[in-house]
């Protein structure tokens, strides 16, 4: 969709009102949660559930905002349309009020109620189908509305400038400059669209001199092909499933994705992931959402690691979301059990391992 020159003008203000939010807000706070186990390595958490929409997605609807706008594709009255598990749309719906845009999120039906109602709370509208299949939907409704299809999976990587501009990479750099050890040996982030991912181990090598001994790390749930594709770069690998850790995992193989920035991956059992996420809430005193359980599980496999060769050093990863979005589903036990999932072995293993360092 081409946006006429007359709307310069509207494009021209819809960026500032955009660059004014920003202007608004800090960066999201790097805290330091001390290991009993090995204190000579030191674990860092970007706490990035303290966007004014409360995820790491509030960084990656700015950017799209951004490009969308300067690339002509949105205009004063252009419909927004997402494909979306949930965070990316709470995010893209505050910014097309910000605008006064009209947002629609197509999402599969089983995203929990909480997101559901944060993105009407925004304005937005939900468009939920039956399973993984949310693209197709989101560029019918693109068309029909005469609208502009966001398509976060594939655009993530390219509208966030990965040289620097205070991205997330960028940040983690400069927050750690007075700390003991100032250039992580791990960065581990899970991937939803890769446009995270990418961007860090981007970043990495393009400051190569100043990050050389950084390396990153990429987990990924189940109901996941991106593990399976790093491995094999087989980009017809499809699934007929969505994964039950909103906002990382995808059924099929993502533009955004970048596998060749990644130094490594790691696959991490769903229930894994939500006695790690149950585990956190003991230690930071508040709960976070299903994706941080599986950055935090994927962070005790290197520590453990680093711990048996005698290393020290620093390891950094994110909170992406907050827990009070999983009410009904991560923190519900009743939800647990008609999933299959039994969180008890993954849950002593990880105490164990956090108090005793016993992998």
């Amino acid at each position: 969709m081409r946006i006429a020159t007359e709307h310069r003008a509207w494009v021209h203000s819809a960026i500032a009102e955009i660059d004014a939010d920003f202007q608004r807000s800090a960066d999201t706070h790097l805290f330091r949660l001390p290991w009993p186990a090995a204190p000579n390595i030191r674990v860092y958490f970007k706490d990035e559930s303290t966007h004014p929409t409360g995820s790491l997605k509030h960084r990656l609807a700015r950017s799209l905002f951004l490009f969308g706008l300067c690339n002509g594709w949105i205009g004063p009255h252009t419909p927004i349309i997402e494909a979306s598990s949930g965070s990316t749309a709470i995010s893209e719906a505050y910014f097309a009020r910000l605008l006064g845009l009209p947002f629609i999120a197509v999402m599969p039906r089983h995203v929990s109620p909480e997101k559901i109602a944060l993105i009407e709370f925004y304005g937005g509208r939900c468009h939920l189908v039956d399973g993984p299949n949310v693209y197709a939907e989101s560029e019918r409704l693109a068309r029909e509305l005469n609208g502009h299809y966001m398509d976060q999976f594939t655009f993530a990587e390219r509208a966030t400038d990965w040289r620097g501009n205070n991205n997330i990479a960028e940040a983690i750099y400069a927050q750690m400059q007075l700390e003991p050890d100032p250039i992580p040996r791990w960065i581990v982030v899970s991937a939803g669209t890769g446009g995270t991912s990418a961007t860090i181990g981007r970043y990495m090598r393009y400051c190569a001199k100043r990050n050389c001994a950084s390396q990153l790390c990429v987990v990924d749930p189940e109901r996941s092909v991106f593990y399976d594709y790093y491995h094999s770069l087989d980009a017809s690998l499809k699934l007929d499933c969505s994964s039950r850790i909103e906002g990382i995992g995808r059924p099929r193989v993502e533009p955004s994705f970048v596998p060749t920035a990644i130094d490594r991956m790691l696959q991490v059992p769903d229930a894994a992931s939500l006695a790690a996420m149950r585990f956190l809430e003991t230690l930071l005193g508040r709960r976070c959402g299903g994706s941080t359980g599986t950055n935090f599980y994927g962070v005790c496999t290197l520590l453990a690691e680093m711990r048996e060769r005698g290393e020290s050093g620093s390891v950094v990863t994110l909170i992406c979301d907050g827990g009070e979005r999983y009410r009904c589903t991560y923190y519900n036990d009743d939800w647990v059990r008609a999933q299959g999932l039994d969180l008890a072995p993954y849950r002593a293993q990880i105490e164990r391992f956090w108090q005793g360092g016993a992998w």
